[in-house]
């Protein structure tokens, strides 16, 4: 948890006539929540090391419900949600630093390029169960969806009308990176996973293939111009406003000097979304 102290403070101790010099921690921040988001988090919370010496960031994934939980109840410093906070959350400080959109995928060798959104929903719901019906090979589909908790799951449910209990998945992963690894061992195999990590993925190799949504391309460029219909925002969260060493990450998050680092991760910076 985030340690007020000086970084290098001694503490004088007293007993039995002797003197003993203890360091006290270094200051720490404790970071929870999104797969989506923690892997370039990460990689910022690396780089603010190196300009704020003897500080550490620690960060650990477990969906979105667990960085709003870890960050109401104390247990994080700073919460990562990779959705637009709900009416029920206004208790807690939002400060969005990306945005990323969600895309289905397929194994890179499927033949079918492109779904509708009666067939997507068809396959997700289990009416369509063999990938012969929608103009590819004779296979059984396997739907892999996301497990309760994970913002992806909820907005793709939203976007496609659906609640949970219509899903007929055969796979319930957690992160994207599970989702990811499932799609690509399976060439009968469909989910959704982030934008950004698809496209990294896919950049260097990993066969998957990312498919459009309403006729557009899932591509870091779409989501940037607005075009492309299932985006999100990506926040940091905090009980009340921020302060202290936690306030001074998110400033560092949020600044155009991490633009390329949230790049990389094939996320857009927001002060390059339009």
């Amino acid at each position: 948890m985030l340690d007020f102290c000086l970084r290098r403070l001694a503490i004088l101790i007293l007993s039995s006539g002797l003197v003993f010099a203890v360091q006290a921690e270094s200051p720490r921040l404790t970071i929870t929540g999104s797969s989506t988001v923690a892997p370039v988090i990460s990689d910022i919370g690396k780089a603010f090391e190196q300009t704020n010496p003897g500080t550490r960031i620690d960060v650990q994934t477990g969906g979105s419900s667990r960085g709003i939980a870890d960050a109401r109840e104390g247990r994080a410093d700073i919460g990562m949600v990779s959705r637009a906070l709900n009416d029920n959350e206004n208790d807690l400080a939002a400060y969005p630093f990306a945005m990323d959109g969600i895309s289905i995928i397929t194994h890179a060798s499927n033949p079918v390029n492109a779904l509708s959104r009666e067939n997507t929903i068809a396959v997700f719901t289990g009416k369509i169960t063999n990938w012969k019906a929608l103009g590819g090979p004779d296979r059984p589909i396997t739907v892999v969806n996301k497990a309760e908790g994970r913002s992806t799951l909820e907005l793709f449910l939203a976007f496609f009308q659906l609640k949970n209990s219509d899903i007929r998945a055969q796979v319930v992963i957690g992160d994207n990176q599970q989702g990811i690894k499932t799609v690509a061992g399976n060439p009968g195999a469909i989910g959704y996973v982030s934008i950004g990590t698809a496209e990294f993925e896919a950049e260097y190799g990993t066969p998957i293939k990312l498919l459009p949504m309403a006729g557009i391309a899932p591509t870091t460029a779409h989501v940037a111009d607005g075009s492309y219909p299932l985006s999100r925002q990506l926040n940091l969260v905090t009980a009340g406003p921020a302060g202290g060493l936690a306030a001074e990450f998110i400033a560092y998050a949020r600044s155009a000097s991490v633009n390329a680092l949230i790049g990389e991760h094939f996320f857009v910076a927001l002060s390059s979304a339009k």
